[in-house]
């Protein structure tokens, strides 16, 4: 989740596909909270390990612009 903003999604997505480089846009859904400040960014993903999920949550924690990775 972070502010709603045009780049904060294409940041989200930017870091997953460090990891996971055959992300499909599918995958990608954004939803506005309700008085539409923020927004959540789900990414559907196979995971292949437990490390690659643990570095993804590393570098989403990282970026400034993720106020809630979960």
């Amino acid at each position: 989740m972070g502010m709603d903003t045009d780049e904060f999604a294409a940041q989200v997505v930017m870091i997953i596909r460090r990891h996971a480089p055959d992300l499909r846009e599918g995958a990608i859904t954004q939803r506005p909270s309700g008085k539409g400040r923020y927004v959540s960014v789900t990414v559907t993903i196979q995971a292949q390990s437990q490390a690659q999920l643990d570095a993804i949550y590393r570098d989403l924690t990282a970026c400034p612009a993720v106020l809630m990775a979960l």
